[in-house]
């Protein structure tokens, strides 16, 4: 399934998250990250962001899309993240 991962934590514990959250999906926006998962892969982040978080502070939300095929993405300014080269 795609995902798409909005969230809105607490500085302190937002590098972590992020970290996290990277080792799954590709960051492309501040605190939008993106990409393929299976329900294993995503329920495996929740359990690991769900150690991090401060349920009374943080919100982290999930879209979750059968596929991507009636998807479409436009970017309007700058690309973040996604653009990144390693060499």
């Amino acid at each position: 399934m795609y995902v798409i991962m909005v969230y809105d934590i607490k500085e302190e514990r937002v590098n972590k998250v992020l970290k996290i959250a990277r080792k799954y999906l590709t960051w492309v926006q501040n605190s939008v990250l993106e990409g393929e998962l299976t329900r294993a892969q995503l329920e495996k982040l929740k359990v690991e962001l769900g150690e991090i978080i401060d349920r009374e502070e943080d919100s982290v939300i999930f879209y979750k899309l059968r596929s991507t095929a009636y998807f479409q993405k436009e970017t309007m300014g700058v690309e973040k993240g996604g653009g990144e080269q390693f060499i």
